[in-house]
């Protein structure tokens, strides 16, 4: 829905988004239909231009902490948000330092709509659509303080039937890559179309929200391997794709994650803000150093939410893919993840880490995906080409950072004064779940919630059901040892799920209390609660939770 032109003619293509906020400084994001100056609560910001494309980040300083003000926002001095007549409650921004339990909603795969009634029937309700609805109905002062997008927010390789009819009408699409994105121009219309609906457009207007990319982002199965690679990058529409992929996330996702004083040491952005004319040379140098150099751009990001400590790692961009040696973060910037979790956790409550690749897998899975890693290690070319075939890249494919990471959030997790619990948020694999780590000292999970709007074929829940069977992962376990696996220095147990469906999850924490709540879109057209679970407090003798599965055993 755009919004009515300005006298000047400037639109709101897209926008307002809500990004990063602090205590007293908060980040709108728009989109506009040309150049122009955009104004945010009296802050204001000129647009800068990416390929013909009109974007602007509005800093909104001087705000009192644990405050809460509407919002509008002006081009050229006229109303450019609300849109006229808008049955959406007022767009608010509220600063940190409430003092109020902090709500997080965090989900990720979520398609777009289809146009045709049947293939929108086949993938059913959008559940952040549905969020949405309800939420504009409570009190602002039960809203979320953040929404937490864990990937996959565009559909690069698979887009919707509209949009491949579009892509026919501007090149030949009988040639590789055929419908998928070949540049940032289309990247601009899948994001156009995937957050144009008017429940999200509200929802990303009044609640931060914080974003990390996937593989659909730019390309399925990305950087699986430097074979998957090897084969890609001979691709001559690669160069074209990858540089928009990157370059479009730079704009639409990753520099709203960043704060006031961060954006302003990024070379980036302050690149792209002196630019004279277009910022897409700028943007191509970043992507192509981005794609090229492990060190060149780190994605990852923390806020700070009232008590809660939330660190997105990018489990795609920076994977070092060399046999013998793969690592799904580089050294460097697994180095800062270590530190930004660990160092003063205790004056954190909770401690959230952000991964759109799942952690802890279904034991058999994450067996196989560890025997099938040794096996490609070793040259097997089979070994590889199942690799590809079944997406066998999560973290159990990457021996030593999925045990990296085990000893770091256990270390963390039994130290004096430790957080009262630590998760891992994820998506991916198109089901949703609490597991526990069996570890010493404050509870350490991995929640899952995924998909928030896409379709899940009938054979995949079987499959996920069965994957998490206490008897299959023994099964499993038992052949990987003859093959000279090792046991992993971790187990878990499956505490809730695997719940199918387009859903959500809601983590609410008060003090050092914790609840989660998975909501999925039920056939009234509304949310409907599947699952709830109090994550802290929780006896460390996990045989008394009633889980059905366990790494290790």
């Amino acid at each position: 829905m755009d919004t009515p032109p300005s006298p000047a003619g400037a639109r709101l293509l897209l926008g307002p988004l809500l990004r990063h906020v602090g205590e007293t400084t908060a980040t709108v994001w728009v989109q506009t239909s040309r150049p122009a100056q955009v104004e945010v609560l009296g802050c204001r910001a000129s647009t800068f231009t990416v390929r013909e494309q009109h974007y602007a980040l509005v800093e909104v300083s001087g705000l009192e902490p644990g405050s809460a003000m509407s919002y509008q926002v002006h081009l050229d001095e006229q109303l450019a948000w609300p849109p006229p007549g808008s049955p959406w409650p007022d767009s608010r921004i509220r600063t940190r330092g409430s003092g109020a339990p902090v709500r997080v909603v965090f989900g990720s795969c979520r398609r777009a709509k289809p146009d045709d009634p049947r293939s929108a029937a086949a993938v059913g309700a959008d559940a952040l659509d549905l969020y949405a609805d309800r939420m504009a109905t409570t009190a602002p002062r039960d809203w979320p303080d953040v929404l937490l997008l864990l990937g996959d927010q565009v559909y690069a390789d698979d887009p919707t039937p509209q949009t491949r009819r579009w892509m026919d009408s501007r090149r030949d699409t009988t040639v590789a890559p055929g419908h998928e994105v070949v540049d940032f121009t289309e990247y601009v219309h899948l994001y156009l179309e995937s957050w144009s609906d008017p429940q999200l457009r509200w929802l990303m207007s009044t609640v931060p929200t914080a974003m990390i990319f996937d593989d659909h982002d730019v390309r399925d199965d990305w950087n699986t391997s430097a074979a998957w690679r090897a084969r890609i990058t001979a691709q001559p529409w690669w160069s074209e794709r990858i540089s928009g992929a990157l370059a479009s996330y730079w704009v639409y996702q990753h520099i709203g994650n960043l704060s006031p004083q961060q954006r302003d040491a990024d070379p980036t952005w302050r690149a792209v803000a002196d630019a004279r004319g277009d910022a897409w040379p700028v943007l191509r140098k970043m992507a192509d150093a981005a794609d090229g150099d492990l060190g060149a751009i780190w994605w990852s990001f923390r806020w700070d939410i009232d008590g809660v400590r939330l660190i997105v790692l990018d489990t795609r961009s920076g994977r070092r893919l060399t046999e013998g040696r793969r690592a799904i973060l580089d050294d460097d910037e697994f180095a800062w993840a270590e530190r930004a979790v660990s160092e003063d956790a205790h004056q954190a409550a909770h401690v959230l880490v952000g991964s759109s690749l799942p952690w802890l897998l279904a034991p058999a899975i994450h067996d196989v995906q560890s025997a099938n890693a040794a096996a490609c290690a070793r040259g097997s070319a089979l070994g590889e080409r199942i690799r590809q075939a079944l997406d066998l890249e999560h973290w159990a494919a990457f021996d030593d950072s999925f045990h990296r990471l085990a000893t770091l959030l256990r270390r963390v997790a039994a130290a004096p004064h430790a957080p009262a619990t630590i998760s891992v948020l994820s998506g991916d694999v198109h089901h949703s779940y609490v597991a526990r780590a069996d570890v010493e000292g404050s509870a350490v999970y991995q929640l899952v919630s995924s998909p928030v709007h896409h379709r899940v074929p009938r054979y995949a829940t079987v499959a996920m059901r069965v994957a998490w069977w206490g008897p299959l992962a023994a099964a499993v376990r038992s052949v990987v040892r003859r093959f000279g696996v090792a046991d992993p220095t971790l187990s878990w147990r499956l505490l809730r799920g695997p719940v199918f469906g387009n859903a959500v999850a809601a983590l609410t924490f008060s003090d050092r209390s914790a609840e989660l709540i998975f909501e999925r879109s039920g056939p009234s057209g509304q949310l409907e609660p599947v699952s709830r679970i109090e994550l802290a407090g929780l006896s460390n003798d996990l045989s008394k939770t009633g889980s059905n599965s366990k790494a290790g055993e």
